[in-house]
């Protein structure tokens, strides 16, 4: 097999072309098998629902060590239509996974290498729903925009935070406006729950933010006050125990403004919990080395952090779990989930030299 029949810049251009969403990757599934098949693995389709992974066996027992891409692009409205792009990097990571597969066969003595390419990151349960406890490594990575790390750069960990999002369902009692004495009103409530919601405190030395994005408390006319309300939260937190105090608090803060003017409340995450990032710090530090002497110590990025990731379900599913989590400097910008997205394809080779080294140090 000729490798430079799958260099990472041919393949990012082809999945650039194919962008899916989330739980619907089905060109891009059927593309990731075919060139599976061409470096002669066996693709097991429909992994999570459109997910594909393959298996390179060494000779010598050992580890199982997952190299993980992500395949969904984003969607968006756009002059008015309904449009599919590919603004987060995916093409790249799974273009980046397949170039990796292409130059470790062969070169594979010990263990195995799972090659999984998971569907639906964007929707918060591509991982869980692919979930599988048979590895003993993981490793992943992602593009990165000129704000985190420079182009051509790698870092060897992309410190994602906690985050999540929730919805609270109000309910209070409809009256007229003249006699509000006589209701619930479901807009005062949430006046209150974003009073409090404001004034909660955590450790300020933890990075963390509760952000009330949504309101919807409207009457079908005027002078009535209204019984039923929606609002929205984004929250993050630096670490998975901040967010857990984090939701506590908000949770009572919200319940008790609420019940200040006799309005019940409903507080649901139905998009779960993403994990912060855990990592192995020795595994990160030899990461860390490994991309100094793979492309040279100037390139050597510092580590980056911002947005969530549910690559990091796979860590709090099994916590013995070795993972490791690269960011790949490719001059994003003007950012990631931004339509107008552009990158420097150029620089997944970075990403690739250094991932091939890393699955062999453990397995080759």
């Amino acid at each position: 097999m000729d490798t430079k029949d799958f260099d990472v810049v041919a393949k990012r251009t082809d999945l650039h072309q194919i962008p899916e969403l989330g739980f619907n990757e089905h060109k891009t599934s059927d593309y990731v098998a075919a060139k599976l098949k061409e470096m002669g693995l066996e693709p097991i389709r429909g992994i999570g629902g459109t997910g594909v992974v393959a298996y390179i066996d060494g000779t010598e027992p050992g580890p199982t060590v997952m190299l993980r891409a992500d395949m969904d692009a984003l969607p968006f409205v756009i002059d008015g239509k309904d449009a599919c792009i590919h603004a987060c990097g995916h093409d790249s990571h799974t273009a980046m996974v397949l170039a990796t597969a292409a130059k470790l066969i062969g070169h594979v003595k010990k263990g195995r290498v799972k090659l999984f390419f998971q569907p639906a990151e964007e929707t918060l349960f591509g991982a869980l729903k692919s979930y599988d406890d048979g590895v003993d490594y993981a490793f992943g990575a992602h593009v990165r925009p000129i704000q985190d790390i420079p182009d051509g750069t790698v870092c060897a960990a992309v410190r994602h935070t906690s985050s999540t999002f929730c919805i609270v369902e109000l309910k209070g009692k409809v009256a007229h406006g003249s006699r509000p004495h006589l209701g619930a009103s479901v807009v005062e409530a949430a006046v209150l729950a974003t009073n409090a919601v404001n004034s909660i405190w955590v450790n300020p030395n933890k990075a963390w933010s509760a952000k009330v994005t949504s309101i919807d408390c409207a009457s079908t006319a005027t002078n009535i006050i209204p019984d039923k309300g929606k609002m929205i939260l984004d929250i993050r937190a630096q670490d998975n125990e901040t967010m857990n105090e984090l939701l506590e608090k908000l949770k009572t803060a919200i319940t008790n403004a609420c019940a200040c003017v006799n309005v019940t409340c409903e507080i649901t995450f139905p998009g779960g919990v993403i994990p912060a990032a855990v990592y192995d710090e020795d595994l990160v530090d030899q990461v860390r080395k490994t991309i100094g002497e793979v492309l040279g110590e100037d390139k050597v990025a510092k580590d980056c952090g911002g947005g969530g990731e549910d690559f990091h379900y796979f860590k709090q599913k099994k916590p013995e779990l070795h993972a490791a989590y690269i960011g790949v400097g490719t001059g994003v910008t003007p950012g990631l989930h931004d339509p107008r997205m552009t990158m420097n394809p150029e620089s997944l080779r970075n990403g690739v030299k250094v991932l091939v080294r890393l699955i062999l140090n453990v397995v080759g």
